[in-house]
């Protein structure tokens, strides 16, 4: 068996967050969804569970952070190109997401950022491995 992540975020309005992750284009898995939380496919291998706050509490003794002010973590994603960054990008706008920082070009790297509709902190990059300088 191949290993799997999960990265569960505790999100205040399911529906509003399950509509944002399937405009970008990830697909929600009804197996492992429910009024308390969603399976969200980035590809086979990758999901995103998001759990409404109440039910999140239930895994963790620690108070939930408010990701539209605290920094929990930061997720990055890598796609096939600059174009699918700009592209994904857009669409988190368009969905309700901000464009948080100033792209980033590395020359051999190219980085955007956007916070999803809870504030959540994804990095999407395209990134050029033959082009990396050496040390």
């Amino acid at each position: 068996m191949k290993t799997k992540i999960f990265l569960n975020l505790a999100v205040k309005d399911l529906n509003k967050a399950v509509n944002f992750y399937n405009e970008l284009g990830f697909s929600t898995n009804p197996k492992f969804t429910n009024e308390k939380g969603a399976c969200l496919v980035i590809d086979d291998n990758i999901f995103v569970m998001l759990l409404v706050e109440e039910f999140y509490q239930t895994f963790t003794k620690k108070k939930i952070c408010d990701a539209a002010t605290t920094s929990e973590v930061l997720i990055s994603i890598s796609l096939d190109s600059r174009e699918q960054v700009d592209a994904m990008i857009e669409k988190a706008i368009k969905a309700g997401g901000i464009d948080y920082i100033e792209a980033k070009d590395y020359g051999w790297m190219y980085q955007r950022t956007f916070l999803d509709v809870d504030g959540h902190h994804w990095e999407v990059f395209f990134m050029d491995e033959s082009q990396i300088p050496t040390m």
